[in-house]
């Protein structure tokens, strides 16, 4: 009978529930380190048994034995707890045998036994059969490996913030789970140098602990020698293997095969792992045992295992080279290490493809002709899958190859300039790559040349403007043409849906229609998901945001399922713009933060997230994680930002310079962003910049050019579809109507900007943008209460010094309070808004508008609390800004309140709350 560890304990802690209760016999049968001896200590602390002796019994230790005296029985109950049976002679054997079956009822024992070492199988005591007396109950224990969640434990508690998923799988995989093993490899890499930091060749690298070499060496070299290189060829084999296999790999032939089999398992130098498989029970072990086979005997070794190997299906082509390797025929390694690539790549493991190739085109001595088979196949596996910049410094060296064939080197150019654009941000210089490679394969490969003109109309890099990408599309249709190829025509067609809709093309949604969704070629398919999810990207861009759910669902999946994660993950940033924009910011902060993290490797890939991570930190108020994240924590340079990406970020970064009324530093940001814009001349992605940077120079009293960015924007974007960027002309156009009048004087230009600031907001509502629609409509109400001051302090949003006082003599008591009321209630409507999405600094804001407006009310009512030792409302918000990371001129600006009077806000709140500090405040809040 075998029991669980838990039931066998109940039923020995049975043996002492009463007086008349039968004697129990526990066997624990477990491998070499599975903790025998561990479990035997467990049982001696039973609980309920505190009267009951222990009596240990360490067998083939002289002295080990315990009373009383050979051919005596146990008169008293106890416990016997008998460690390693299989290491008892046989007179320690008989008298084992005679004690147990003597035991008196109150009585246990639990006796311990590796089976692998047993003198007869099966029978711990001996290979004379036991007579168990009829009231002894007799059970069986049979321990086993730790799973990956024990090991995970195992090494949480000795590694700390180093114990990473990869650190425990390649822990639990090298260990085979042996509790022993386990512990004795933790230890070694807690006194790693330098220190561990969680990686699976780290794992790797760390070796054989002393007492798992020592086990099983003495066990391989306890086999005859004629039988021992069978072990040896199980150690090279370094897994599960069948018997032909090994005895193949051996030489020994089949009859000394088979016996030599027989011998390795009698000894337990190797275990059956499986029906017909064999090995070390501790992969482990293979290392150890592998490093003591004499050289010349292991390439002889290796050089038959890459054979054997060669004959499995499928066959595993990365070992069959490590062994060709091993084995010094570099020829037939070669070759199989471009098998294996392209068998992971054909099954869309594109990173083990990658990293096989880096590894093997690093060697020194690689010949010409395998270099120009190898490296197109890493550059092909690197722009589909995702990789660090380790793939271009590796392309970079390959091109400089002067030995490589043009047509492969025009090839490897193509990669390499795809991989600067579109993994790396480095859009200057891939652009430069790109036109080479055109010019290179124009002559050689025709559908190399059309995929190089291809990505030449992609609109989003700097630099380059609309009309030179579409030269470049009609020199890359026609070279698809000429090609005959599907897959190419596919690709130029995923281009061009990403540049009509760019730019709004009123034949962009019938062009997406027609991308070969239901092709059955991977190739096309791969090339129609990333044209769904460039059209899913533009259509965010130009306020489509209806619908963006469907083609991303429709282009991830497509993208899936022909194996194309870049074009996967590219679709996770576009819909963290989308869910920035229609308002779904619960847990968007940390969806942005977990896709950094995940692409940590590329970071330009991320770019979508550090971005609308930026974005909510300006709504949030901090400001000091808004600079950062909207500079990409200098990942990369801002300047290589996609350029509608870019204009959205430089559109933050005035915000936050206005706010900090820097003024004329923003208008320079304004001038700088709206030219690479211009430049590029693709209008409707100005619109996330164009309200801000209108407003930075109309406060710098540069209204010229103000005037001159509305006009060139209203121009560009003609009778283009292009709905939120049509809101952002309506709300740019508000903007310099409300400057104007305020610049003037005049109360009635301030509510015909009210009444402009209220169409863009209705605009907004339609998309639905909710943030936009609050922030247009703030400024609506805005203007209506500064149109109606009278003698009251105007908001300094764009007045210069004398506006206020013109307004306010200009005013007419006469001109309707009934627009004040309105005014009000928008801006208590606001104020709602942003605090259900999350928008601490603008909620503060449009409160602290409100209450300029709403005088303080005479005298406390009766029971109303006096603040004395809690946050007054005000005191409330300056903390809370302050936490944020804001300056006191920051929430001066903010709050309209002079810094004096922020500073002596946040001293209360200090003093109230028990902070200690700014940032305490947070926590005390």
């Amino acid at each position: 009978m075998i029991a669980t560890c838990g039931s066998a304990r109940r039923s020995l802690a049975r043996a002492f529930a009463a007086p008349d209760a039968g004697p129990v016999l526990l066997f624990i049968e477990g491998a070499a380190g599975l903790g025998k001896t561990h479990l035997l200590r467990e049982l001696a602390e039973l609980p309920g048994t505190p009267d009951v002796a222990r009596l240990w019994w360490r067998c083939g230790v002289d002295g080990g034995r315990p009373e009383p005296a050979e051919g005596e029985v146990w008169r008293e109950p106890a416990l016997l707890l008998v460690d390693d049976v299989h290491r008892a002679d046989e007179d320690e054997l008989r008298q084992l045998r005679r004690v147990l079956a003597g035991m008196e009822p109150g009585s246990a024992a639990a006796v311990t036994y590796r089976p692998e070492e047993l003198p007869v199988p099966g029978m711990p005591l001996g290979g004379s059969a036991m007579t168990y007396p009829f009231r002894l109950t007799v059970l069986g224990d049979r321990l086993a490996p730790w799973d990956e969640d024990r090991v995970r434990r195992a090494a949480a508690e000795v590694l700390g913030e180093s114990c990473t998923a990869e650190a425990v799988s390649a822990l639990r995989e090298r260990s085979g789970g042996v509790p022993r093993a386990v512990v004795d490899l933790l230890a070694m890499l807690r006194e790693q140098r330098p220190a561990f930091t969680g990686t699976a060749a780290e794992v790797a690298a760390a070796g054989v602990p002393a007492r798992l070499a020592e086990l099983v060496l003495s066990r391989t070299y306890a086999v005859s020698p004629a039988h021992r290189p069978l072990v040896w060829a199980a150690a090279v084999l370094n897994g599960p293997a069948a018997r032909d296999e090994l005895i193949a790999v051996s030489g020994l032939g089949a009859v000394p095969g088979s016996d030599a089999l027989l011998r390795a398992l009698e000894s337990a130098a190797l275990a059956e792992l499986g029906e017909g498989r064999y090995g070390f029970a501790v992969p482990l072990a293979a290392d150890a045992v592998r490093d003591t086979v004499p050289g010349p005997v292991r390439q002889d070794l290796h050089r038959r295992a890459a054979g054997v190997l060669s004959r499995r299906q499928p066959v595993p082509w990365a070992a069959v080279g490590a062994h060709h390797r091993a084995a010094g025929e570099h020829r037939g390694w070669l070759r199989a290490v471009e098998k294996a690539a392209e068998s992971a790549a054909a099954s869309g493991r594109h990173q083990e493809a990658i990293t096989l190739l880096e590894r093997t085109l690093a060697t020194p001595g690689i010949p010409p002709q395998a270099r120009a088979r190898l490296a197109p196949l890493l550059a092909r596996n690197a722009v589909t899958g995702l990789r660090s910049d380790q793939t271009v410094e590796v392309l970079e060296q390959i091109v400089r190859d002067a030995d490589l064939p043009p047509a492969v080197r025009g090839e490897l150019r193509l990669d390499l300039g795809l991989m600067l654009s579109n993994q790396m941000g480095r859009f200057a210089e891939g652009w430069r790559v790109l036109e080479v490679a055109a010019a290179e394969l124009r002559e050689v490969r025709s559908v190399l040349a059309a995929r190089a003109m291809a990505a030449l109309v992609t609109p989003y890099w700097p630099g380059a403007s609309l009309d030179v990408h579409r030269g470049w599309l009609i020199k890359a249709a026609a070279a698809a043409d000429d090609s005959g190829d599907d897959a190419m025509r596919t690709a130029v067609l995923a281009n061009h849906v990403g540049l009509a809709m760019s730019w709004a093309d009123p034949e962009a949604w019938d062009l997406v229609e027609r991308l070969p969704v239901q092709s059955t070629d991977p190739a096309c398919a791969r090339q129609a998901a990333r044209g769904l999810c460039n059209a899913a990207d533009s259509a965010v861009w130009l306020g489509f945001y209806r619908r963006v759910d469907g083609l991303l669902t429709e282009g991830r999946e497509l993208a899936t399922r022909s194996g194309a994660p870049y074009t996967e993950h590219s679709a996770s940033g576009t819909r963290l713009l989308q869910e920035w924009w229609t308002g779904q910011w619960l847990g968007l902060a940390k969806r942005c933060e977990d896709f950094v993290a995940d692409t940590a490797d590329m970071p330009f890939l991320s770019s979508d997230a550090y971005v609308v991570r930026g974005l909510l930190a300006v709504a949030q108020g901090d400001w000091g994680e808004a600079r950062a994240w909207l500079s990409q924590r200098g990942t990369f340079g801002t300047e290589n930002l996609p350029v509608p990406l870019g204009a959205t970020a430089a559109g933050a970064v005035i915000r936050l310079t206005l706010a900090r009324q820097e003024v004329a530093d923003a208008a320079e940001q304004a001038r700088a962003a709206w030219t690479v814009v211009a430049d590029k001349g693709v209008w409707p992605w100005a619109a996330e910049l164009a309200p801000w940077a209108v407003e930075a120079l109309a406060r710098a009293g540069d209204t010229t050019t103000a005037h001159s960015m509305v006009r060139d924007f209203a121009q560009g974007l003609g009778d283009a579809d292009a709905p939120a960027a049509r809101a952002a002309l309506t709300w740019s156009r508000a903007v310099l109507a409300e400057s104007e009048a305020l610049a003037e004087g005049r109360p009635d230009g301030l509510s015909a900007a009210a009444e402009t600031y209220r169409k863009a907001a209705a605009a907004y509502a339609e998309l639905p943008r909710p943030y936009s629609q609050a922030l247009t409509t703030e400024c609506a109400a805005r203007c209506e209460l500064a149109a109606d001051t009278e003698g009251g302090e105007a908001p300094a949003h764009l007045a210069d010094p004398a506006g206020p006082k013109a307004l306010a003599a200009s005013a007419s008591p006469a001109d309707g309070h009934a627009t004040t009321a309105s005014a009000i209630a928008e801006l208590e409507s606001c104020a709602q808004h942003f605090t259900d999405l999350g928008a601490v600094w603008d909620a503060t804001r449009a409160r602290a508008l409100l209450r300029t407006r709403q005088p303080a009310k005479k005298g406390r009512p009766p029971g109303r609390p006096s603040h004395s030792d809690q946050l007054s409302p005000r005191e409330a918000e300056v903390a809370q800004l302050a936490s944020s990371g804001l300056t006191n001129r920051e929430i001066a600006a903010t709050l309209h309140l002079s810094p004096r009077t922020v500073e002596q806000h946040i001293a209360g709140a200090m003093r109230k709350t028990g902070a200690l500090s700014r940032r305490d405040l947070t926590h005390r809040l």
